[in-house]
């Protein structure tokens, strides 16, 4: 399991716990201080990250259109931070 802590511009903390195959998220979980409206939409966000290749301008325009098209509401964190996050767990082996 990769795991990631990333501390967001503001001072809130995500936390991403994930796996890979090849360059591509296998699993994900998303969690941290940041908030999400509704809430109940990380779940779906993790479901779209899946396989998404590890490249954090990709993760970072995923995780825009996702808001965009769901209406989400985020605060505290931006796409980008959530795609840094992301990089960071994935560059690791384990």
């Amino acid at each position: 399991m990769l795991k990631a802590e990333y501390k967001a511009e503001g001072g809130k903390l995500i936390k991403v716990q994930m796996t890979k195959k090849g360059d591509k998220i296998d699993s994900i979980k998303i969690t941290g201080d940041f908030f999400m409206h509704p809430e109940d939409l990380i779940d779906d966000l993790e479901k779209t990250l899946l396989g998404c290749p590890l490249d954090e301008n990709i993760i970072a325009e995923t995780v825009k259109r996702f808001i965009r098209d769901r209406d989400v509401m985020l605060l505290g964190a931006t796409p980008e931070d959530f795609a840094k996050c992301i990089i960071k767990a994935g560059g690791r082996d384990g």
